[in-house]
């Protein structure tokens, strides 16, 4: 059925390229997270730390297009997935390869690449070779996110 419904707007493309094409973004996905399936150096995220970093508009920027658990702040983004249930959809290896560059699964997404130093577009001398955040901030970011799991 699905199948049919895309056919419909592409009759020219044949049935078996359509498939293929809807896969090949899962594959890849699944491809770029290998290397982030462990923690980034080793290290164990603590929750509260997290929590405060994602609430942080100056440091991590997340609830500029993000909404989440956060009563205390009444202005929260609408232009991304709700925080307090992305862990519902994706893994802690899911979530990091996201947070250390998000650019890997959608190259014209508006989310900046917390962990990524190369191939980046106008960075400020000052700025040119640093991430965003560190290791221990997007492992802290990743145990927070966890801790929303229903």
């Amino acid at each position: 059925m699905w199948l049919q419904k895309i056919n419909k707007h592409t009759p020219h493309v044949p049935q078996f390229f359509l498939i293929l094409g809807l896969l090949l973004p899962y594959q890849t996905t699944s491809a770029a997270q290998l290397d982030l399936a462990q923690p980034l150096e080793g290290l164990i995220g603590q929750p509260e730390r997290g929590r405060n970093l994602v609430s942080n508009k100056q440091k991590s920027m997340c609830l500029l297009c993000h909404q989440g658990p956060f009563p205390e702040d009444h202005f929260q983004g609408n232009l991304a997935p709700d925080l307090s249930i992305i862990a519902l959809r994706l893994n802690p290896a899911q979530l990091r390869a996201r947070i250390v560059d998000s650019s890997q699964f959608n190259s014209q997404t508006i989310m900046p690449s917390y962990y990524k130093t190369e191939g980046l577009n106008r960075v400020q001398q000052n700025f040119k070779g640093q991430t965003i955040l560190t290791a221990q901030e997007i492992e802290d970011v990743i145990a927070f996110l966890v801790t929303l799991k229903p």
